[in-house]
């Protein structure tokens, strides 16, 4: 709903009178004339009611319909003085009474009439994203056009898949959709049943931060649709993933079985490269933005994708294009490159690559290879076991698995509380809590750097 009483006023050239409940910002969401108006379909939105200014006052005074004409919205084609109290009305607009209605009409008729070519032209992006990227895809299209989130919950209140929400977000989605007594701290959240009442699949919780109401109670409602269809059909993606993550674990366990493994995968190659990739915007799908360098390449699709991490092989040639093609990409990623290694024995380069994209997310870059790592990493990689448990032994007193988190959280983000939080899905007063529990239990201050960095190491040692 694009228009408010107050831009209604100006287009008519009248003067709004809020005396009512609903403000000059309420959305207008009808036009009736005064002879048809029964009651106001949604108390939230503005229903107006057009009439003259005899017409207006005798169905104030009526019993009957003066009650729901106080929820609407009078536009009175002529001067209504005084207006009563806790009426609102569009009084002396700047145009012959016969074409007040026929305006308004026209106006709200326009404003529909864009309102659903928007939603068609969304309606098609979700279905694109459907078919690339499954549920997932989906839902993360759907935040981004509504400028909100969303959440799909099976029918045990367990995320299946969320973009742009956080841990907060995701308890109160599952507070509305289940009817709990749990205070909802967001506020606007639309609920969308995936499926009918008699097979329920899911639900889908979205909230908008700005833009239309209806545009995104419509759009949701499409999106519940196709995500019903997605969630009962075969996903060819799925199974095609599930191929991928197979042939990974294959051979990052080495031996002759990766040997055989990828030459029936078409691998050639007598060694490769692991590479460990995530973007900083969870709006960027990485898993596919790598296969399509991959294709472009003519490379064989050696990887898998875990919590936003996409991790694989390739050849040390195209090691180096997508490291080209990483720190040129228009959204911040953080590439951990590992050393080349024979095929039946890659384990080591994909821990190379998975340290080196530690590194990356931690200190915020594009690209870092294990051979060029700072010195604390070759340090660890030459401990002995007896001193690596030494070094670990800095974080006994934390027990807490969440404190061993937020630790790593805070220390990953620099110290940025904001960032940390937002990373962390806490608040900024839960996470500066856990961090004075963290300093009182190992008397470790994470506002010195010598301590922070006595922290960090031990986070390393430890795992």
């Amino acid at each position: 709903m694009a228009r408010d009483l107050a831009s209604v006023a100006r287009l008519l050239g009248g003067t709004l009178v809020d005396g009512g409940a609903l403000g000059a910002r309420a959305a207008v969401s009808s036009v009736v004339p005064l002879a048809d108006f029964a009651v106001v379909p949604h108390p939230q939105f503005a229903t107006l009611v057009v009439g003259d200014p005899a017409d207006v006052v005798s169905a104030l005074d009526s019993d009957e319909r003066g009650t729901p004409l106080r929820l609407a919205v009078v536009v009175v084609t002529g001067v209504l003085d005084p207006v009563p109290d806790g009426v609102t009305a569009i009084i002396e607009p700047a145009m012959e009474p016969a074409v007040v209605l026929p305006t308004l009409q026209a106006l709200l008729a326009t404003d529909a009439a864009a309102e659903d070519r928007a939603v068609l032209a969304a309606t098609k992006v979700l279905a694109l994203a459907a078919r690339r990227s499954g549920v997932a895809g989906v839902v993360a299209e759907l935040a981004r056009r509504l400028d909100g989130w969303a959440v799909l919950l099976d029918r045990d209140a367990q995320p299946i898949a969320s973009a742009g929400a956080g841990a907060l977000h995701v308890g109160d989605a599952v507070a509305v959709a289940f009817n709990r007594p749990v205070r909802v701290r967001s506020r606007a959240l639309q609920v969308h049943p995936v499926g009918t009442d008699e097979d329920m699949s899911a639900f889908l919780v979205v909230t908008a931060r700005s833009g239309s109401t209806s545009r995104a109670r419509d759009l949701s409602s499409q999106a519940a649709a196709l995500l019903d269809l997605l969630l009962r059909t075969h996903d060819g993606s799925r199974t095609e993933r599930l191929g991928r993550a197979t042939m990974m674990r294959v051979l990052e366990e080495g031996g002759r079985t990766a040997l055989a493994l990828a030459k029936e995968w078409g691998v050639r190659d007598r060694t490769l490269a692991a590479f460990a990739l995530s973007a900083r915007s969870s709006d960027v799908d990485a898993e596919r933005v790598v296969i399509h360098w991959l294709e472009d390449l003519g490379a064989p699709h050696l990887l898998s994708a875990s919590h936003g991490v996409v991790t694989g092989f390739a050849r040390e040639e195209h090691i180096e294009e997508i490291a080209r093609r990483a720190a040129a990409f228009s959204v911040p990623l953080h590439l951990g490159l590992g050393s080349p290694a024979p095929i039946d024995a890659l384990a080591g380069s994909a821990e190379e690559s998975r340290r080196a994209h530690e590194v990356a997310v931690a200190e915020g870059r594009g690209v870092v290879r294990y051979r060029g790592m700072p010195t604390i990493d070759l340090v660890l990689d030459r401990l002995s076991p007896p001193d690596a448990r030494r070094l670990a032994s800095v974080l006994e007193p934390l027990r807490d698995d969440d404190l061993i988190d937020t630790l790593r959280g805070f220390l990953a983000e620099n110290g940025a509380w904001g960032a940390a939080a937002a990373r962390l899905g806490v608040h900024r007063q839960t996470l500066a809590a856990r961090v004075r529990r963290i300093e009182q239990l190992t008397g470790l201050s994470m506002s010195s750097p010598d301590d922070r960095a006595a922290a960090w190491i031990a986070l390393r040692a430890q795992a």
